[in-house]
């Protein structure tokens, strides 16, 4: 017999035995002890200092769990380039973006540990999250046109009569558009974190904007990484 709560000790599992689930849980960490910072700091110095060096620990953390993740770029282009030419240069141009970031963001880490020059480390973290922000870019646009598509084809389904398969294909439609939705939402948050390095600024630099994106975008992730 099977109890739900065992299903999702099982789905938990699951989760975090993969490196994007772990990845996630850390995020959480990093940027909710952001926020326990941010409101603490004035009131509870204390809590605030805790919950700062938490915020670094998971940062550089998961830094560590991304080693060799910038490979996984060219693994999507050879094996699911896109099915047309516009959606395969979108792809060529998000996933180098991707690549750049995770190279970079991994010099970064060594630059912080003391492994390189210390020095190096604002170059390295601009660097890094503007092919964050280049790839993002254009993953938005794959996901929009791909979630465009499906409703157009949904719409073309729904015209000709529902049979039992085309139930099916309307299922699987609408799975996918809720989790390009949710690819949407994690890249726009990932992109205002982006855009606090490249260009600082008030609102991408406060550290309640910076929180709630990081929420966002692990949140979402989390969403889309979560066994079905």
């Amino acid at each position: 017999m099977s109890f739900p709560v065992n299903e999702k000790v099982d789905k938990l599992v699951i989760f975090l035995a993969k490196r994007d689930g772990i990845d996630k849980l850390v995020k959480t960490f990093q940027y909710v002890s952001k926020l326990v910072h941010w409101h603490a700091q004035s009131t509870h110095p204390s809590v605030a200092n805790r919950a700062k060096k938490w915020e670094v620990a998971s940062g550089l953390s998961r830094k560590v769990f991304r080693t060799g993740r910038f490979l996984s770029g060219f693994n999507t282009l050879l094996r699911n380039p896109g099915p047309t030419t516009i959606l395969r240069l979108l792809a060529v141009l998000s996933n180098s973006g991707e690549m750049v970031y995770f190279l970079f963001d991994h010099l970064l880490w060594l630059s912080r540990i003391g492994v390189l020059d210390a020095k190096l480390a604002r170059k390295l973290s601009f660097v890094s999250a503007f092919g964050e922000s280049f790839g993002y870019v254009f993953f938005i646009i794959s996901d929009v046109i791909l979630i465009q598509e499906g409703i157009r084809e949904e719409r073309k389904i729904v015209k000709l009569g529902v049979e039992e398969f085309s139930k099916e294909r309307i299922k699987k439609i609408r799975v996918d558009r809720v989790m390009r939705l949710m690819a949407v939402a994690a890249n726009l948050a990932d992109l205002v974190i982006a855009m606090a390095d490249i260009e600082p600024n008030p609102l991408c630099n406060h550290a309640f904007t910076l929180g709630i994106s990081g929420l966002i975008s692990a949140w979402a992730g989390w969403y889309r990484n979560w066994p079905s």
